[in-house]
């Protein structure tokens, strides 16, 4: 004889996160905001390549529709981010919202870069200290996307690393001290690029030291979802005060 039960909401609304293949970053720094404050997070991942060039970062156009219908139609999302700055950057932040609603229609969707500009005109910035790890190619687009967005790159240093795996590995005190020296410069926040590039545990180190706002990609991406999705969360730096 069947036991009989009950339904409820279950989890309730949801955050949706499509992670590239090769990021070990992302997921924990992010589930150090969602996780103390109870927000579920239902993450598919994407194929990418090693080397992130815009040729390898474009090539996830194709693969973002299929990836984005691994995340359940049974899940109220409240918000779904795209995990890839440079990826968002070089496919465009509108063709990437055009395709995840293809398969979630109606869902807000963001990525870093747009997460970035979204939080910079919250903090009401406009002039940035720019750290990547990328190589020349990328970081040219990104910088060019944010200045034709109205914001002024006042200083920038990279790290020219060309493979994903080993900005994964780049020390916090690395970027650290990049930080500081961008904080030298007249700007009005700091901006380190990359999901894949650990900052959660030196943002609010930095702050303290340059005097300024210090945003990571994953920083402002936490702190987007979190924004469209109507979620009050706690994380590191300035960002998420206001």
């Amino acid at each position: 004889m069947a036991q009989a039960f009950e339904t409820d909401d279950g989890l309730g609304d949801a955050l949706g996160l499509v992670v590239l293949a090769t990021d070990e970053t992302m997921e924990p720094e992010l589930a150090s905001v969602f996780s103390p404050s109870l927000v579920p997070v239902y993450h598919t991942r994407i194929h990418f390549e090693e080397e992130v060039t815009p040729e390898t970062l474009g090539r996830m156009e194709k693969d973002l529709p299929a990836s984005v219908e691994l995340l359940s139609n049974n899940v109220l999302f409240g918000a779904i981010g795209y995990g890839c700055t440079s990826g968002a950057t070089v496919i465009g932040p509108d063709r990437i919202a055009a395709l995840v609603q293809s398969v979630h229609v109606d869902v807000p969707v963001t990525n870093p870069i747009t997460a970035v500009i979204a939080a910079c005109n919250a903090l009401d910035v406009r002039k940035i200290g720019f750290l990547t790890p990328y190589v020349a190619d990328v970081s040219k687009m990104m910088r060019r996307l944010l200045e034709d967005n109205g914001f002024e790159i006042a200083n920038f240093l990279s790290f020219e690393e060309i493979r994903d795996s080993v900005v994964a590995r780049i020390s916090e005190a690395s970027t650290l001290a990049a930080i500081k020296k961008l904080g030298e410069s007249d700007c009005d926040v700091v901006f380190a690029s990359c999901t894949n590039l650990r900052a959660f545990g030196i943002i609010e180190e930095a702050e303290a030291a340059i005097g300024r706002p210090v945003i990571s990609s994953n920083s402002a991406l936490a702190w987007h979802l979190a924004h469209l999705a109507g979620k009050k969360v706690l994380g590191p730096g300035r960002l998420f005060s206001v």
